[in-house]
Order: structure tokens, then sequence, then C-alpha cells
């Protein structure tokens, strides 16, 4: 299974397999990991799920959608050029090893 990399606020890493298909917050969610809010429970309807993607991975991810887009503007945590909601982004065996910072706030 492909792994998902979290990198918590206070610099500590979480490694987690996750099966395809899973968004990355199913994935931070179903394992607990701490600073994923997901109110909305992925449906794109808030933006408590956001992470911030590392650089080496951002271009790999296809682009935010315009629903994704605005929801980034009204993020807790300041937006970065690699914000994103973590609902948004499917698992899959060409993103093994994607890693994500949590920001230190969501709500």
């Amino acid at each position: 299974m492909p792994k998902v990399i979290f990198i918590a606020p206070d610099s500590s890493r979480r490694e987690l397999e996750s099966p395809a298909g899973w968004s990355v917050m199913e994935a931070a969610i179903q394992n607990d990991v701490l600073g994923i809010v997901a109110e909305c429970g992925g449906g794109c309807a808030c933006a408590t799920c956001h992470v911030i993607v590392d650089e080496a991975w951002a271009a790999q991810l296809a682009p935010a959608s315009p629903n994704e887009n605005d929801l980034l503007e009204c993020t807790a945590a300041p937006r970065t050029a690699t914000s994103r909601l973590s609902c948004q982004l499917k698992i899959s065996a060409s993103l093994d090893g994607l890693t994500v910072q949590i920001p230190d706030r969501q709500t």
C-alpha cells in the first residue's frame, strides 16, 4: 500500500500505509492523526483538512479545483503556495511517500 507521511506542527513524523483511492484526509482520520479536523467529512465544503504539501511532491498533484481553491482562501492557518485540502488528494501508487505538513491550527 502507498505511504503518506504527516509532519505535525512540532515536526514529529508519522508514516502511514493507506489503500489507493482513499484521500489523504481519510487516511488521517482513520488513523487518528491529530490536526486534521475534517468537519465536512470530505465534502470539500470546509477548510479544516488543510495541509501543506512538501514542495518535492506539489508538482506531481493535479491542480486544485476552483472550489478547493476558493476554500483555501478561508484556512485558519496562512495559505502557502503548496497548500491543499487533504480531502481532495487521492492516494495512489504514484504518490507513495507523499509528505504533508499539518498546520498549527484548522479552526
